[in-house]
């Protein structure tokens, strides 16, 4: 099987490359470096232990995803492009919505007309907004809070559309909870722009000694320590996911929609002492007033993926932590 992945040079991506080369598919990556490096790709292939195609393409350029379906006989889409930042999707919705709707459009049109008929999207639990009950299940209500999440449930919106009108598809909508970690190797992780919106990015900065604090927002949500509660998985747990829906469309056609999460959710406090015993020091905070649209408590019901993926998260909060630090002082400046 030959598989393009979109984005493959990025923090979810390059971690899904390597699996799926280890599964004895071949792999094109399709990247434009907005959100990543070049130099990512030899570290890749150091390994892979082989050569990696990568074409450098803009997906919002419909004529040169046109030209790379034509060049390349693909079986299978991984679609993980896209901006991600949600604090930057509230300041620039424009940006966001011209981005990561052309760039799906495009390759979905590219895919139709080349009769590429298996297509595995990159989704959150964005999609879900406040929840209004945990564990989430795939059935929950969906309500998209920001332009972010909005742009991943209108995609979700297109393949659902896209299924009723094309019941020869097989498509996978994965709905990711909290990414961390990184490779074991310490040779790829994340590698976040600026003062990152995540927790544990930025904790590594902290740890590091890049940040001088960070910020806690909230520490009185009706939890066990105060702070708030979140799903984390390790992103080589949730590489193998994708490859678990790759094995599934194989077998079959339709939509199948899955959550990707551990199934529990650790407080904010647990995850700092967690980091701090992997990286031996300390890591300060400060007490922030909350966030507007935080909620106290969101972790996935996982039940769906156990059953028909018979896909099970194995890594730990501490592994995730592990590989974060180990990724940081192996790589401050991320992969340059």
């Amino acid at each position: 099987m030959s598989v393009l992945v979109s984005g493959g040079a990025g923090y979810i991506g390059s971690h899904t490359v390597l699996k799926l080369i280890e599964s004895g598919r071949d792999v094109v990556i399709a990247d434009n470096f907005s959100n990543s490096s070049e130099t990512v790709i030899p570290r890749l292939e150091r390994l892979a232990g082989r050569k990696i195609l990568c074409v450098k393409t803009d997906l919002c350029d419909s004529a040169a995803v046109n030209r790379l379906f034509e060049s390349f006989d693909f079986d299978a889409v991984v679609h993980f492009a896209g901006f991600k930042a949600v604090a930057e999707s509230v300041a620039e919705p424009v940006k966001y919505f011209n981005n990561n709707l052309t760039s799906s459009l495009n390759l979905l049109t590219a895919m139709l007309e080349n009769d590429v008929r298996k297509f595995v999207f990159s989704s959150s639990a964005t999609v879900y907004g406040v929840p209004e009950s945990v564990p989430i299940s795939e059935d929950h209500p969906l309500s998209a809070i920001n332009p972010y999440g909005r742009t991943k449930l209108m995609i979700e919106d297109m393949l659902r559309d896209l299924d009723t009108a094309d019941k020869g598809l097989g498509i996978a909508i994965l709905r990711y909870f909290n990414v961390i970690g990184a490779h074991e190797s310490g040779e790829i992780g994340e590698v976040p722009v600026g003062i990152p919106n995540n927790l544990m990015p930025y904790i590594a900065l902290v740890a590091a000694g890049r940040q001088k604090e960070l910020p806690l927002y909230g520490d009185d949500y009706p939890t066990r320590d105060g702070t708030c509660i979140r799903d984390y998985i390790h992103v080589q747990d949730l590489a193998d996911g994708h490859i678990a829906a790759l094995d599934k469309l194989d077998t079959g056609k339709g939509l199948l929609t899955y959550n990707l999460g551990t199934g529990s959710g650790y407080t904010v406090l647990e995850v700092i002492a967690a980091y701090e015993k992997a990286c031996g020091r300390r890591v300060p905070y400060k007490i922030m007033p909350r966030r507007p649209g935080d909620s106290a408590e969101s972790y996935a019901d996982v039940s769906l993926a156990l059953s028909e993926l018979r896909f099970r998260a194995k890594l730990s909060l501490e592994d995730m932590c592990r590989d974060s630090w180990n990724w940081q002082k192996n790589s401050p400046s991320g992969c340059e």
